[in-house]
């Protein structure tokens, strides 16, 4: 029986928010663990004397449950199952792939006595339209593969986290990758597992793109640019010198699909001095770095961004909206916000040369607020201050050792 990896910082969310009259929303990319935590969940729920029929659970991707993709059949399964008197707890796995289901969700909200779970693994499911309809009535748990922190945890023990570090950017990310760790070829035939449901099956099936050559070309060209500033122009541009012919117009649509699936993230340009949002050169993040290595191969390791990849995601977990920062002519690598205000981010593999420690802090210098600033890098040394900006190791600052 496969072991299931505790995900306590989303569970937390989840027990938080039961039986508030909110729906509750877990999105992410295929198979980062949604499925797995509503199980976790609903043993919970059990834990504290829940009984098991008051608990109705559909995946709508097993095709047991392949009729309920009709919105009366899926509101008539849920309905004729619930216990009156007592709540009933919902889970919809992968709900998007019923259509119209956000009138089923609705009906579903009115009922008293009805705590309501979905997952989906598309943005489309929370676009504007659905969105507006369903407005003010539920929260989104974004849910990512597993943070380091959490991969070293599944591991047993906290040594040797340099190698753990290594292992955790080639095995991949993906909860079931730890389970093929030391069988490359399953591992590598699950990862792709993974890459053609979602750039074949979802994007070319939902988006009804023809050209999957075209749409692969543009995946790869991110995967291969993580942490570059990218315009589309400038990516259509570069694919058509190199014997692709594109233009910006498709190239947006594809980025957009990548986004949508949460297999691409986004981050924008945010002018510190001028407290603006800027619209062009934004740079681009992947889910995990797993699937990079399979597009691109393990020779493809640029340690520096790779870093920076994985620092981006471990700041979404930890809530923040993350822009990339421009300070004149300089770049800070990341602007970090939320309600308690800012923290800025430069990351390096490695500032032990003077030269390469000089142009992290240049950029961080130049900020005139009081707000956290930090070096985040792989260099093992003792943490150190200059002029009240900390450089921390990036391996410890992940497994919340040093904040």
């Amino acid at each position: 029986m496969r072991k299931k990896i505790q995900r306590p910082e989303y569970l937390d969310k989840l027990i938080a928010f039961r039986e508030k009259q909110l729906i509750k929303v877990v999105t992410g990319i295929r198979r980062c663990g949604k499925s797995t935590l509503l199980g976790l969940y609903q043993e919970y729920l059990m834990e504290q004397g829940i009984a098991e029929e008051q608990i109705i659970s559909i995946n709508l991707e097993d095709f047991d449950f392949y009729e309920l993709r009709k919105p009366e059949r899926l509101h008539a399964y849920v309905k004729e199952r619930l216990i009156p008197e007592k709540m009933n707890y919902v889970f919809v796995d992968e709900i998007q792939q019923c259509e119209n289901f956000p009138m089923v969700v609705d009906s579903l909200y009115l009922k008293k006595n009805v705590d309501i779970y979905i997952t989906g693994s598309n943005a489309y499911m929370l676009s504007s339209e659905i969105a507006t309809l369903l407005s003010g009535r539920y929260v989104e748990i974004k849910m990512l593969p597993l943070s380091f922190k959490e991969y070293v945890s599944a591991t047993g023990d906290n040594r040797e986290l340099m190698r753990k570090y290594t292992a955790y950017l080639e095995n991949s990310s993906f909860p079931y990758a730890l389970e093929l760790a030391g069988h490359p070829r399953e591992l590598r035939d699950y990862l792709e597992g993974i890459y053609n449901t979602i750039v074949v099956k979802d994007i070319s099936n939902r988006h009804k793109i023809s050209d999957t050559m075209m749409l692969e070309s543009v995946a790869r060209f991110i995967f291969d640019n993580i942490g570059n500033p990218l315009s589309t122009k400038k990516i259509a541009d570069t694919m058509t010198s190199d014997g692709r012919k594109t233009d910006a117009r498709t190239v947006e649509k594809y980025l957009s699909a990548l986004m949508e699936s949460y297999i691409v993230y986004q981050a924008r340009r945010y002018n510190v001095r001028g407290k603006q949002y800027l619209k062009t050169l934004e740079k681009y993040y992947v889910a995990d770095i797993g699937l990079r290595y399979l597009l691109l191969g393990t020779s493809s390791t640029d340690v520096g961004h790779i870093l920076e990849n994985v620092v981006y995601l471990e700041l979404l977990r930890r809530g923040y909206e993350v822009y990339v920062g421009k300070i004149d002519d300089l770049e800070v690598d990341f602007v970090c916000m939320n309600a308690r205000g800012r923290v800025y981010y430069q990351v390096a593999a490695t500032v032990r040369e003077e030269k390469t420690l000089r142009r992290e802090l240049l950029s961080l210098e130049r900020i005139a607020d009081h707000y956290p600033k930090v070096i985040l890098t792989l260099d093992e040394d003792p943490e150190a201050d200059y002029n009240g900006i900390r450089r921390i190791n990036a391996l410890d600052w992940m497994m919340g050792t040093v904040e």
